[in-house]
């Protein structure tokens, strides 16, 4: 069998609504997922051993345990359980860990949506079969098996795919200070008040109506967010720029490759120290 290879696409929120808690103790969200043309790599191939084995490499590997609790493997257990005769007894798998953690844009949930992808469309595992899988993983786990633009409610696992082709291939530039954010402290700090409904229609007018309601407490815990953000708003040619998810990760969405490839150039030479990804959305 060839090597089989996937890309965990990085997730980004345009917007991230607040609503309301509800009564197991989660938010009810409204949010429009969209998805970098890039992120983590992953490889897998069969192996005769009685248990899969995972290694993780690349420049966020640090920290990060290779263990049973790990997404990817328990992603591949949930698969093997649900198709034990379709699914091998263990694979050797390889994560190239090339996105920040706990940064905001999917993370593990990209990961573990990769590697259901990509042994999924292998060994013959329908669509609807792996979602199904996906959600007992995690809130964000369905939307990044899809990895397109779509919009999320409750939890985020209500998802409606956007027939709205407008934003496909443009420029996107994402910064991380290198701080991480807890997303539980995040929801803690959050002022609880909710400020409405996400808007319909065209999907950079709906995202540039909304907010993220995250925004200001993850700004109050960790205020060089604010400073990343107003950095990315004063460059050419940004049309939008905003936190994603619980942050710290911001991004912006350009008009033209070239102000993207600018902007990530002169950012860079001013802070070194932040990490930076041009890419382009899905």
């Amino acid at each position: 069998m060839p090597l089989l290879t996937e890309i965990a696409y990085a997730k980004i929120n345009l917007a991230l609504h607040v609503r309301e808690k509800m009564p197991n103790g989660y938010h009810a969200l409204e949010t429009i997922f969209a998805f970098a043309a890039d992120g983590d790599h992953l490889t897998a191939e069969p192996i005769d051993q009685s248990q899969d084995k995972l290694s993780i490499i690349g420049p966020f590997a640090e920290g990060l345990e290779a263990d049973k609790n790990n997404l990817v493997l328990r992603a591949v257990v949930a698969l093997r359980t649900a198709y034990p005769d379709k699914i091998p007894s263990a694979f050797n798998i390889i994560l190239d860990k090339r996105l920040p953690i706990a940064a905001g844009i999917g993370g593990g949930s990209a990961d573990a949506a990769a590697i259901l992808r990509m042994l999924g469309k292998h060994y013959n595992i329908g669509h609807n079969d792996l979602l199904a899988l996906a959600a007992k993983l995690g809130a964000d786990v369905p939307a990044c098996v899809d990895s397109h633009l779509i919009r999320g409610e409750g939890v985020g696992e209500k998802l409606t795919p956007i027939a709205d082709s407008s934003l496909k291939n443009t420029p996107l530039l994402l910064v991380n200070p290198r701080v991480s954010c807890s997303t539980p402290l995040i929801f803690e700090k959050w002022d609880g008040v909710d400020r409405g409904p996400l808007a319909e229609g065209n999907v950079l007018e709906a995202a540039r109506s909304g907010r993220n309601d995250l925004e200001p407490p993850a700004e109050k815990l960790i205020p060089i967010i604010g400073e990343v953000i107003r950095k990315l708003k004063a460059q050419k040619g940004v049309r939008f720029a905003r936190m994603s998810g619980s942050g710290a990760t911001c991004f912006a969405l350009f008009n033209t490759q070239k102000d993207c490839r600018k902007a990530a150039l002169d950012l860079s030479s001013e802070h070194p120290e932040w990490w930076f990804m041009t890419s382009t959305l899905c």
